[in-house]
């Protein structure tokens, strides 16, 4: 992977900046969201994609600045969705910390969600009419993601094409959003705005179904949760879709209408999908997504920042957290 540095310390000072307030609560929860740090994926997305645009914008370096708060919006919007599913989900801790819901309450951690978005839309009026749009469809996407989750498991109606419409609104549109909003700033030629829109389309598929993989195949000590939490939930990923169109289908679904309640109904599942490969099925499934998120980028220029998203995509299947 290339050594390519981007200015994530900029970023850093930026949303704290963003982020204060003179209501104490909403300054620890913001505090909280600044500190805890993470992989910064989004804001890397944006950092990456408008390096990776190169030659093509000229006099692009004329948004530097912009292109901070334009990271600090993206991180704004995931961060937003996080405090309202962690509420949903009734989530005790989030990145090995108490949930703000858990500290301070379901109103302060529900408000303090809805003002980064308010921040969010003040950082978004000084730029391009394009990107509030964007931002806007985003957010609109990742609620319908979240409802249709909770619709699909009250019905029982599983299907692959539920799955990826799912997925896609819960994490693949906020990682398209990432690497398309810089093109929006740049007004990038359209050829350069559909590379970057398919790779952050295929890329965020691939990322929700490794985490939805890791869910089921990986270990509590690695995973630092319990595992089957989606079958506690009723939600059927990739693998469990493929057990339900196999000889155990009929079992595997009784095991998600009761939320995994019996003792070793995870175990179960577990063990049915490593017998009959759905665990190897889902792996390449996620490495032909990545392999299509890499050959989007062929449209621009090579360099660096390019062979940083293609890494990325590239070692999808292997990030084991």
């Amino acid at each position: 992977m290339s050594s390519l540095t981007l200015p994530l310390d900029i970023f850093e000072v930026r949303l704290r900046e963003v982020l204060r307030s003179k209501v104490e609560f909403i300054e620890l929860i913001g505090e909280d969201l600044a500190s805890a740090g993470g992989k910064r994926l989004r804001p890397s997305l944006v950092y990456l994609a408008r390096r990776a645009l190169g030659e093509l914008v000229p006099g692009g370096a004329a948004r530097e600045a912009q292109e901070h708060d334009l990271a600090v919006c993206v991180e704004l919007l995931h961060s937003a969705s996080l405090l309202h599913d962690d509420l949903l989900d009734n989530a005790d801790t989030r990145r090995g910390r108490e949930t703000a819901f858990r500290r301070f309450g379901n109103v302060v951690s529900v408000m303090s969600g809805d003002y980064m978005l308010s921040k969010l839309l003040v950082l978004l009026s000084g730029m391009p009419q394009s990107l509030t749009r964007a931002f806007g469809e985003t957010a609109a996407a990742i609620c319908e993601g979240e409802v249709l989750q909770f619709q699909v498991a009250a019905y029982g109606d599983y299907s692959h094409a539920s799955y990826l419409e799912i997925i896609r609104g819960k994490t693949g549109a906020l990682i398209e959003l990432s690497a398309t909003a810089p093109a929006l700033l740049l007004h990038a030629p359209a050829e350069a705005f559909g590379a970057l829109q398919s790779y952050g389309r295929e890329y965020g598929l691939a990322f929700q179904m490794q985490d939805d993989l890791l869910d089921l195949a990986s270990d509590e000590a690695t995973l630092g949760k319990p595992i089957g939490g989606d079958l506690r939930e009723g939600k059927a990923t990739y693998p469990v879709l493929l057990l339900l169109d196999g000889p155990q289908g009929g079992e595997v679904r009784e095991i998600l209408t009761r939320r995994a309640a019996h003792s070793g109904d995870v175990e179960r599942v577990r063990a049915l999908a490593q017998e009959q490969g759905a665990f190897d099925a889902t792996r390449a499934e996620i490495e032909r997504r990545s392999r299509m998120a890499v050959s989007a980028l062929d449209a621009l220029p090579a360099g660096p920042a390019r062979d940083r998203l293609a890494a990325l995509a590239s070692l999808e299947a292997e990030r084991v957290k």
